[in-house]
């Protein structure tokens, strides 16, 4: 039997309906939703290679960036291009995507060749990540951006602040070093201090030091967070009093 979208909309109906309730969007087109969960090895096991998500997951990855961009340019307004744009790659890319798949359920809804499905095809990041894409593109279809942002929004502002934080941590070390640098054309060092614990389950302290100054200690289980969180202090303290007074 070959793919049919109304034909599989008449018997997914009550289904679409869930996922609809879901994700918190009602589609004027509930075509549009039944395509976006249609992956490739359904389509081709149905005799209709190319009738799948693979447009709307297209379409989606492109909303997605605009969207996601334009939200993290009203709320972090402080933050520079750079940081910005590592932002918006941290919250699309597959991982975090298929994160908020799960978080609609969404492996329960899609229509997988059977190869697929037997394969755990419904919990792999690769299919969930693309295929919210698809529904994303598919809610952009069916009614705009603003309705997109709404759902967005929704979806991803929990965890804003924690990516951010996560983010800035990361990222700790190159802009302390860029910060002291830029300001006195010298880096500063790491000096590992202590260690404690049993040898499955150490725990590192490392202070970051400056002129003979230590600008800030971390504890962590590794030598490399440790010395990212002694970075995070030192940024901090420095926001907080640059002369160092």
């Amino acid at each position: 039997m070959d793919v049919n979208t109304d034909s599989l909309l008449a018997e997914q109906k009550k289904l679409l309906a869930e996922l609809e309730t879901l994700i918190g969007y009602r589609f004027t087109d509930l075509r549009l939703l039944q395509k976006a969960l249609i992956h490739s090895s359904y389509a081709f096991e149905k005799g209709q290679a190319g009738e799948d998500n693979q447009l709307l997951e297209f379409l989606g990855d492109a909303v997605l960036d605009l969207v996601i961009g334009n939200l993290l340019y009203d709320r972090y307004p402080d933050l520079r291009e750079g940081d910005l744009t590592r932002f918006r790659a941290s919250l699309v890319n597959e991982t975090n995507l298929a994160l908020m798949a799960r978080s609609v359920e969404l492996g329960r809804f899609l229509c997988l060749g059977k190869g697929e499905d037997a394969g755990s095809g419904r919990n792999k990041s690769s299919i969930l990540s693309c295929a919210f894409e698809a529904v994303i593109g598919a809610v952009f279809r069916d009614s705009g951006y603003l309705s997109v942002a709404e759902l967005v929004e929704a979806l991803f502002v929990a965890s804003l602040e924690e990516k951010k934080n996560d983010l800035q941590l990361a990222d700790a070390k190159s802009r302390l070093q860029e910060l002291l640098q830029e300001t006195f054309n010298e880096a500063p060092t790491y000096r590992l201090v202590g260690e404690e614990g049993p040898s499955h389950c150490k725990q590192f302290s490392v202070a970051v030091v400056f002129r003979d100054k230590v600008l800030g200690t971390g504890l962590a289980s590794s030598k490399k967070e440790a010395e990212q969180r002694a970075a995070a202090l030192a940024l901090k303290q420095w926001q907080a009093d640059p002369a160092g007074d």
